[in-house]
C-alpha cells in the first residue's frame, strides 16, 4: 500500500465514484418507468450496485441501512441479478485488454518487478500470541468494529460491516500493539471467512430468493451491466493515462477497485507472477470501504 499510495487510492475512489453515478443514473432515468414505490426501486438498484461491483460488505450495509424487511429482501434481489455478470464481466476484461493491446507479458512482468530492495526489507521481533489460534485479536478487532460502526453521523453509520472491514485495516496496518500480536493465523482468518460468507450468503439467499421471479425483469440486467463495464474501463482508462501505470499494475489494481477476486485469480493465471496481487491488494480497502459508504449514501437521498 505504501508503494503508489495516491495511485491506489485516486483509483478506487473514481471506480468507485463511476459506479456509484451509474446507479444514481439508471435510478434517477429507470423511476420513471417502473411501477415500483421510489424506496423500492432504489432498494433494487443498490443491490444491482453491490453486485456488479461483487461486494458483499456494500450488499450487506445495503440491508442494513433500508428501513424495512421487504427492502432488505429487493436489496438480494438486485444483488442476485448483477452478481453472475459482475464476476464474470472483470473475468473477461482481464483477459482481453492484453490481447486487445499486443502486450509483451514477460516485459510487463519486468516492469511489475522493478521496485527497490528497500521496500522488502522486514523488521523481524518475538512478539507474544495470547492464544494458539489467534482468537484474541479476532475478536478484539470484531467488538472494536461494531463500537466504531455503531457511531451515527445523522443517518450515517458504517454499520458492523464497515466498521470491522476498518478495523482490520488499522489491525492489519499495526501489526503488534507493544509485544503482543494483533495478527491472527491465516489459517484462522480462513476458515472464518469462508465460514462467515457461506452462512451470510444462505441467509441473503433465503431472503432474495423468495421475490427473485417475482421482480426479476431484463432491464435490472442491463442496469447491472452498465454498473459493471462504466467503471472498470473509466477506471483503466484513468490508470493508463493519467496515472500511468503499467499494464499489470493497472490491470491488478482494477481487479482491486471492483473488489473482484475471481478476477484476480485470472489475473495471476495471465500473467504468471504473484507479483500482480499487491496492486489488488492495495486497492481493494479503499474501494471496499467506498462502495460500502456510497451504498448507503444513495439508499438515504434517494429512496
Amino acid at each position: 500500500f505504501k508503494k503508489n499510495f495516491k495511485s491506489y487510492v485516486c483509483l478506487g475512489l473514481v471506480i468507485i465514484l463511476f459506479g456509484a453515478l451509474a446507479c444514481v443514473g439508471c435510478i434517477l432515468i429507470g423511476r420513471h418507468f417502473t411501477n415500483l414505490a421510489d424506496d423500492e426501486f432504489t432498494a433494487i438498484l443498490v443491490g444491482l450496485l453491490a453486485g456488479a461491483l461483487t461486494s458483499t460488505p456494500a450488499f450487506s450495509a445495503a440491508k442494513a441501512t433500508v428501513a424495512t424487511a421487504e427492502l432488505e429482501s429487493l436489496v438480494s434481489v438486485g444483488y442476485g441479478i448483477a452478481y453472475l455478470f459482475g464476476v464474470v464481466g472483470v473475468v473477461l476484461f482481464v483477459q482481453l485488454i492484453p490481447k486487445l493491446t499486443h502486450a509483451d507479458m514477460a516485459q510487463e512482468r519486468a516492469k511489475l518487478n522493478q521496485v527497490d530492495a528497500a521496500e522488502h526489507r522486514q523488521v523481524t521481533r518475538k512478539l507474544i500470541q495470547v492464544d494458539d489460534f489467534g482468537f484474541m485479536p479476532l475478536s478484539l478487532a470484531i467488538l472494536c468494529g461494531v463500537v466504531v460502526g455503531s457511531i451515527h453521523i445523522g443517518n450515517f453509520a458504517l454499520t458492523t460491516t464497515g466498521g470491522c472491514i476498518l478495523m482490520g485495516l488499522v489491525f492489519g496496518h499495526l501489526g503488534h500493539l507493544g509485544p503482543v500480536n494483533l495478527l491472527p493465523k491465516e489459517t484462522t482468518l480462513k476458515a472464518l471467512r469462508e465460514l462467515g460468507l457461506v452462512l451470510f450468503l444462505i441467509g441473503a439467499g433465503v431472503a432474495g430468493g423468495s421475490r427473485f421471479v417475482e421482480f426479476f425483469h431484463g432491464i435490472y440486467f442491463v442496469y447491472g451491466v452498465i454498473m459493471t463495464v462504466l467503471p472498470m474501463v473509466v477506471g483503466y482508462l484513468f490508470a493508463k493515462y493519467v496515472l500511468k501505470l503499467s499494464l499489470l499494475n493497472n490491470l491488478g489494481s482494477i481487479t482491486g477497485g471492483m473488489t473482484s477476486t475471481p478476477a484476480l485469480g485470472t489475473l495471476l493465471s495471465v500473467s504468471k507472477t504473484e507479483t500482480v496481487a499487491a496492486a489488488y491488494a492495495a486497492t481493494y480497502p479503499i474501494a471496499l470501504i467506498s462502495v460500502v459508504i456510497a451504498s448507503q449514501v444513495i439508499i438515504l437521498t434517494l429512496s
